[in-house]
């Protein structure tokens, strides 16, 4: 039996600019291994053998990646093209051949942006025990008020019905964007734009066909860049729990510390809480970073001091730079010596020479 997975890679990635202005957001690296592979390696370790990417925008790059990974995993991918945007349930109608719907056997979505300890083999296993049509992951969260939330029966697990933001405290239970479906799903939906979270949920719990199992531990929507962070900072913590021998320790090293074999790190830096650094980075002399991600062959001049930014690839920071509040450098940026960057937003191969006081998109 061959198990199939659908990941919906659709979007342009607009939230995440300036980093996909460069490279489809699923290739983007999170915690130094792009966001898809997270995903993809985890549908693997679950016995899935098959992975079809919802795409529309520079699938020709993820295509080339897939190739590699095809390869590297032992398993097939293959790419279904979106020529104009489906929504969540479209691309299910039109990828209906390669999911096969015949013999009903059970098989995941899930949205791109998502990253938590993704616990595919308890849903599959939960669904079975249910046996019926739909399972969706659900996640706790503090403000209800932001999400759509799910309301069900805790002992089953039965969903009843679905609450667009909410006013009044009804359930603090939400969409966590992962799915399990038996392929007699696909009758449902047609090959049009249509959204699944609003079409065809709904119309499955009435039916009592839809049922939400509980994710433990961390979960976060990364798709834009401060939500980036926090996820890379419970994600390090994750890995404290699981695996902390791939954490750097040691002398300047506070905290939370992820640092690709390959980088190179001077004399004098105090790294972390809660900072990622990429393959071929330089960090020079006396250079303070915390809750960042440094992405690969970016170099940080001495003296530099970096809190809650995104470094794009192949960017310089200058000497006695300052940086904070979420300023994401796009490929190639350079900042100039000495300069103060507040929530700036900087486009791929610009140079910067004069300070950001205020939070700015730099063109």
């Amino acid at each position: 039996m061959t198990m199939k997975a659908l990941i919906l890679v659709g979007g342009y990635g607009t939230r995440l600019r300036p980093l996909t202005l460069s490279v489809p957001k699923p290739l983007v690296e999170f915690c130094n291994k792009p966001i898809l592979l997270h995903q993809v390696e985890a549908l693997v370790k679950a016995g899935v053998d098959h992975v079809i990417l919802a795409v529309s925008y520079m699938s020709d790059l993820l295509e080339r990646e897939m190739r590699i990974q095809e390869q590297r995993l032992g398993i097939k991918i293959s790419l279904s093209h979106e020529t104009e945007p489906l929504g969540t349930a479209g691309p299910l109608a039109l990828a209906k051949e390669l999911l096969g719907g015949d013999d009903d056997e059970p098989f995941f979505v899930l949205n791109s942006d998502v990253i938590c300890d993704f616990p595919f083999t308890d849903l599959l296993a939960f669904h079975s025990r249910h046996g019926n049509e739909g399972t969706i992951v659900v996640t706790r969260v503090e403000e209800p008020s932001k999400y759509g939330v799910v309301i069900f029966e805790t002992d089953s697990g039965r969903i009843q019905r679905f609450v667009e933001k909410p006013q009044t405290f009804v359930s603090n239970k939400i969409n966590a964007g992962m799915y399990i479906f038996n392929t007699h799903i696909l009758k449902r939906i047609q090959l049009r734009p249509t959204s699944i979270e609003k079409e065809i949920f709904p119309v499955m719990a009435e039916e009592g066909q839809l049922y939400a199992m509980e994710l433990q531990g961390f979960w976060m929507d990364i798709g834009q860049p401060k939500d980036f962070l926090t996820g890379m900072c419970m994600y390090l913590q994750s890995l404290r729990q699981h695996a902390p021998d791939k954490l750097r320790t040691g002398p300047g090293f506070l905290g939370n510390v992820l640092v690709d074999p390959t980088a190179q790190i001077g004399q004098n830096c105090t790294i972390g809480p809660n900072v990622t650094v990429g393959a071929g980075v330089v960090v020079e002399d006396g250079v303070r970073i915390k809750r960042c991600t440094v992405l690969k062959a970016a170099r940080i001049r001495s003296h530099s001091w970096l809190e809650s930014c995104i470094v794009g690839w192949s960017s310089c920071v200058g000497q006695w730079v300052r940086m904070e509040n979420v300023t994401v450098l796009g490929e190639d940026v350079i900042v100039n010596d000495e300069l103060y960057l507040n929530g700036a937003n900087v486009l791929p191969h610009k140079s910067i020479s004069d300070s950001v006081p205020e939070p700015r998109i730099i063109m």
